[in-house]
């Protein structure tokens, strides 16, 4: 009797596939939960001071945001001061009252009332740019502003 049996006749099993739908399924539930989706690219600097009085907003659907601050270390071509900008593209302030018109034609007409401009302005960034896209917001009758702001107390903004 031989010690060794001739294995030329044999073929390799087939690869089972039967887990590969769990594996990719596994896979799609994992980057749908650990990606972040963000509405808008930021090409500001955009740390937001603290506040101690702050609440959610409820509907994200119903928020238009500006942001402002100067650019963000990327976009440097641009300068250095600060800047406005409305969705992903810097603006000026005459822009704010056709992006405000533009957002408010794509809502429906019952959700136009409950429509709140959010601005989320850097801290480091001049109150006379506030005042000014206030202003524009006033003229246009976008009268419900919210200010985005970070958790804490109003003084840890007066540290640097």
């Amino acid at each position: 009797m031989s010690k060794f049996k001739n294995k030329k006749g044999t073929q390799l099993p087939e690869i089972s596939t039967a887990s590969l739908p769990d594996i990719v399924f596994m896979l799609l539930f994992f980057f749908m939960v650990a990606t972040k989706m963000r509405k808008d690219t930021l090409m500001i600097k955009n740390e937001l001071p603290f506040a101690d009085q702050v609440e959610k907003l409820d509907n994200k659907s119903l928020i238009m945001n500006i942001y402002a601050g100067k650019p963000s270390s990327r976009y440097k071509n641009v300068g250095t001061e600060a800047r406005i900008q409305l969705n992903d593209k810097f603006a000026e302030i005459k822009d704010i009252k056709a992006f405000i018109l533009a957002e408010r034609a794509s809502k429906p007409d019952e959700l136009v009332p409950f429509l709140i401009t959010s601005l989320k302005v850097d801290k480091d960034t001049n109150m006379g740019l506030v005042g000014d896209i206030k202003k524009e917001l006033r003229e246009i009758q976008a009268l419900k502003i919210n200010y985005t702001t970070r958790k804490g107390m109003a003084t840890d903004n007066l540290r640097p």
